[in-house]
C-alpha cells in the first residue's frame, strides 16, 4: 500500500544518511592509517559513505520495515481518547522514575549508572500498559468524559482490509452489505480491477457496457455511503497477468480475504490458502428456509428442462421447479414440496402441484372447523 511504500522509502533515506556518516567517519580512519599520497583524502571519503549509504539503504528497509508498519498500523486503529490516555500513563511512569532516579543514582557502581535508566524504561511502559487497559475505568473516576465513537475511534481495532473483485461490484449488492455493517474494515479496490471496469463499461456489446457502467456507480455509491474507507491503491503484480492471479497475490501479500461473486476465483483462492467471501453464499445463506412437504403459492412462468416440468422463483429469487407443472403455464397455483437440493450456485427446491382442497404443513391457516372430520361435527 502507499503508507508501507512511504515507510520503507522514509528508512532507505534514514538508512543512507546514516550509514553513509559512518562512512564518512571511516574513511577519516583510513586516510590516518593509509596518508597521502597512499590514499587520496576525498576519493577515500567519498568511497566509504557511498558504499555505506547503499548498504543502509537496502539494510534499514529489512530490518526495520516490518515492525515499523506493523507500528503504524497499531496506531492507526487507536482512537483520539486511547491515544491521549496512553501519553498520560508514559508520563506519570517517567515522572514516577525521574522521583527516583536521584537516590538509585547514589547506589554504587554498577547499579548507580544503570538503575535510573532501567527504571525510565520499566514505569514508562507500565505506565503506558496500565492507562491503555484500563483508561475509560480512570477517565470515570476522575469524572473526564470521553468524545462519542466513531468507526475508526472505536476501542475494537478495525479489521484487515478486503480486496473487492470486479463481479462483486458490478453485481451492485455489495453497496447495501456494507451500508448493513456486517463487512467491517477498509474496502480496497486495485488499479487493475478498476482499469477492468473502465474497459467493461467501453464494450462495443450494449449490455456489457451497462454492466461496466452500474459498476462505476456502485462503486462511486460506495465511496459516498459506506462506514469503511473505500481505497483505490496502484499496487500491481509484476508477476501476475490475469486479474484473479493478481488479486490472489495481492491477498496473501496482506493477509486479507477476497470479496467476490466469480465461482472460479472462489475455488482457486480457496486452493491457495485465502480466505473469499462471496456475496452468492451470504444471500443464499440469508433465504427463507423451505422444507419437503411445505407448500408454496407460486407463478409458473417457463417450462422446465424436462417434459412436463414447470418452472417459477420465490420472491427471494430461488428457483422452483415443479412436475407436471407445464399444464399450469402463467397460472398461480399451491406447490407442495417435495426436495430441497443445496448446489455450489445456489438453492434450488422441486415440487409438485398440490390437489384441489388438499393442504399440508406450511398452508394459509385454516379454520378448526375446516380440520376436524365431517362425522365428527
Amino acid at each position: 500500500m502507499r503508507t508501507e511504500s512511504s515507510i520503507l522509502f522514509g528508512l532507505r533515506i534514514c538508512g543512507a544518511v546514516v550509514c553513509g556518516l559512518i562512512g564518512w567517519s571511516l574513511g577519516d580512519v583510513i586516510s590516518v592509517y593509509f596518508p597521502p599520497p597512499l590514499t587520496n583524502y576525498v576519493i577515500a571519503h567519498v568511497i566509504t559513505m557511498t558504499a555505506l549509504g547503499l548498504i543502509g539503504a537496502l539494510l534499514f528497509p529489512l530490518a526495520f520495515g516490518k515492525p515499523l508498519t506493523q507500528l503504524y498500523h497499531r496506531i492507526a486503529s487507536l482512537s483520539a481518547s486511547q491515544i491521549i490516555a496512553s501519553f498520560m500513563g508514559l508520563g506519570a511512569g517517567l515522572l514516577l522514575a525521574a522521583l527516583l532516579a536521584f537516590p538509585l543514582a547514589r547506589l554504587p557502581e554498577p547499579f548507580g549508572p544503570v538503575l535510573p535508566f532501567l527504571a525510565a524504561v520499566g514505569f514508562g511502559t507500565l505506565g503506558l500498559g496500565i492507562m491503555s487497559l484500563r483508561y475509560r475505568e480512570l477517565f470515570q473516576i476522575l469524572n473526564i468524559k470521553l468524545p462519542a465513537s466513531r468507526p475508526e475511534e472505536s476501542p475494537i481495532p478495525m479489521r484487515e482490509p478486503l480486496l473487492l473483485d470486479t463481479s462483486v461490484i458490478i453485481d451492485g449488492r455489495i453497496a447495501d452489505v456494507s451500508n448493513t455493517g456486517f463487512l467491517r474494515g477498509e474496502l480496497i479496490v486495485p488499479r487493475f480491477v478498476l482499469n477492468e471496469l473502465q474497459f467493461v463499461a467501453d464494450s462495443a456489446d450494449a449490455m456489457r457496457r451497462a454492466r461496466g457502467r452500474r459498476g462505476l456507480e456502485v462503486l462511486k455509491r460506495l465511496q459516498k455511503e459506506s462506514p469503511w474507507p473505500v481505497r483505490i491503491v496502484d499496487n500491481d503484480p509484476p508477476d501476475a497477468q490475469r486479474v484473479d492471479e493478481k488479486l490472489i497475490m495481492l491477498a496473501k501479500q496482506w493477509n486479507c480475504p477476497i470479496v467476490t461473486n466469480d465461482y472460479n476465483l472462489n475455488k482457486v483462492a480457496s486452493l491457495q490458502g485465502v480466505t473469499v467471501l462471496n456475496i452468492n453464499e451470504l444471500a443464499n445463506a440469508v433465504k427463507t428456509v423451505v422444507l419437503p412437504g411445505e407448500s408454496l403459492h407460486l407463478q409458473i412462468i417457463q417450462p422446465g428442462r424436462e417434459a412436463g416440468q414447470g418452472v417459477g422463483y420465490l420472491e427471494d429469487g430461488t428457483m422452483v421447479v415443479v412436475e407436471e407443472g407445464l399444464a399450469y403455464l402463467d397460472r398461480s397455483i399451491e406447490v407442495s414440496v417435495t426436495k430441497v437440493l443445496q448446489t455450489a450456485a445456489g438453492r434450488m427446491i422441486f415440487a409438485k402441484p398440490l390437489p384441489a382442497g388438499r393442504e399440508t404443513v406450511g398452508t394459509s391457516p385454516a379454520t378448526s372447523e375446516s380440520r376436524i372430520p365431517s362425522n365428527y361435527r
